[in-house]
């Protein structure tokens, strides 16, 4: 799994690099190279390419993808780490962009990283159809804005030291990180061409995904260390955060995840014995940094 993920990571950055070696330089480039290319394990590329495997499309196709899903990835991670919103300073066991380089300009280099995302899907590198890079791009847009992370964001802040509902949780856990992961699993079926009923199935499952990741990462920040998890840990209750394990409990919380990998795979079954590399990387996310 790990020489599997390596693999995704090397390609990915490999075409992070050449793409912005071709790209006039700016002074904003180092903060952004440093956002993008801070380590991370690059999860949802790898969702993109094991959900791609199951309709048989091009490995190069989905790196490319992939590689603007990291710039919203690496977006989001700066801007979530600004003092005017999580207010966190080590991230993957380094200085946070706006530790690094000032927040002004963390927050113009998060700004540069997403639009980056949109020059990568309507590139002439990635050899699939005008209309279906239209098509990706709607459903990227989508997944980064108010109807998901930026949303989810919002709803996560907003939610600090107050009484929420289950479903208020899911809700905004779903859009803060499931959106992401949604288009990870829909953009295959939007290449293939496939029907809205099989794209929003598709979505629906890189939901559940998103959401076991998020869960992960809580159960992490519950009970993990700073050296494991490559940021400070124990902030979730400090600040009053709307968890699961706030609202479950932390073994009740384990029993949800481990509840929503048998839920995935069942949606899988379908698919047999090649989405064995899927259901190999949900149970990687639930136990990774353990």
């Amino acid at each position: 799994m790990q020489r599997k993920l390596n693999k995704i990571a090397k390609d990915t950055n490999l075409f992070l690099r050449r793409f912005i070696a071709k790209q006039k330089k700016t002074n904003l480039i180092v903060a952004m190279k440093y956002g993008l290319f801070s380590g991370g394990k690059k999860i949802r590329s790898k969702i993109l390419i094991d959900v791609g495997f199951l309709f048989k499309l091009d490995y190069k196709t989905l790196i490319v993808i992939g590689a603007a899903v990291e710039c919203i990835h690496a977006y989001s991670l700066i801007h979530d780490d600004l003092p005017c919103m999580d207010d966190d300073s080590i991230r993957r066991g380094k200085p946070s962009a706006h530790i690094k380089f000032g927040e002004a300009t963390a927050v113009l280099a998060g700004n540069s990283l997403l639009t980056m995302a949109f020059e990568i899907l309507s590139h002439k590198d990635l050899k699939i159809s005008e209309k279906i890079k239209i098509d990706l791009i709607n459903k990227i847009s989508e997944s980064s804005g108010h109807l998901g992370i930026a949303g989810g964001q919002y709803l996560d802040l907003n939610y600090e030291r107050k009484k929420i509902s289950q479903n208020k949780i899911e809700e905004m856990e779903i859009k803060k990180t499931g959106k992401l992961f949604s288009f990870c699993c829909a953009a295959p079926l939007i290449i293939k061409k496939k029907s809205k009923n099989d794209i929003k199935k598709f979505e629906n499952i890189g939901a559940d995904i998103g959401l076991l990741f998020q869960v992960a990462d809580d159960l992490i920040d519950y009970k993990g260390s700073l050296l494991v998890a490559g940021k400070k840990t124990g902030k979730d209750k400090k600040k009053g955060k709307a968890t699961l394990i706030s609202l479950l409990g932390y073994k009740n919380t384990i029993k949800y995840a481990d509840n929503l990998i048998l839920k995935i795979n069942r949606k899988l079954k379908r698919y047999g014995s090649k989405s064995r590399n899927l259901s190999e990387t949900l149970n990687y996310i639930l136990n990774r940094n353990k």
